[in-house]
């Protein structure tokens, strides 16, 4: 679906369903991250009219999301916890390359669509397996919702790349790191854990 090269084994979702709270509480909170890191990038590309556009409206999107589970949180009595650190983002930062304003920024695009793709397979497995039948129906809704993102910042990236900045090698790569680094995650209720 989003070409991950490592998928995520479908008892992750027993971990999550054993603790609905915390993975609810992770959830949302990626949520909150993904809206903040649409907003970052339009600072960095304001002049990028059309990509500021589809930009506001994923952060918008995002907010929506974080509301929502916020509510199916209160919703079930429970209160939203402090923000997790995620290590597999911060992993993946490590594998931006540096270079210019325009290379740094396409860096970002990949870096951004890289989470979305393993985020929306986390969703896909989390609506297949778990039980209860709320989520399950939430999390596939979500997954389709958010399956849009990935490709748009892939698109951004195509967009924004100057001449002789290969995207797809650059993805292809992208993708063989994600699958070194998330053999590592999958043993905890967190959305990338």
């Amino acid at each position: 679906m989003f070409r991950l090269k490592l998928p995520t084994d479908p008892r992750w979702a027993n971990i999550a369903e054993g603790n609905l709270e915390e993975i609810l509480t992770d959830h949302a909170w990626c949520e909150l991250k993904a809206s903040s890191n649409a907003i970052m990038l339009i600072n960095l590309l304001p002049e990028f009219t059309e990509i500021t556009t589809e930009l506001t409206k994923i952060a918008k999107e995002e907010m929506d999301h974080f509301e929502q589970v916020h509510e199916i949180i209160k919703a079930r009595g429970w209160v939203l916890g402090r923000e997790r650190k995620d290590s597999y983002v911060n992993d993946l930062f490590k594998f931006m390359k540096p270079g210019n304003r325009k290379h740094l920024i396409v860096e970002r695009m990949l870096f951004a669509a890289m989470i979305e793709a393993r985020s929306c397979e986390r969703f896909k497995v989390l609506s297949d397996n778990i039980k209860d039948e709320e989520l399950a129906v939430f999390y596939k809704e979500l997954m389709i919702s958010e399956a849009g993102h990935y490709t748009s910042f892939l698109q951004f990236a195509h967009d924004l790349a100057e001449e002789g900045y290969d995207v797809k090698k650059r993805w292809e790569e992208w993708l063989d790191f994600e699958a070194k680094i998330i053999q590592s995650y999958g043993k905890t209720e967190t959305i990338h854990g």
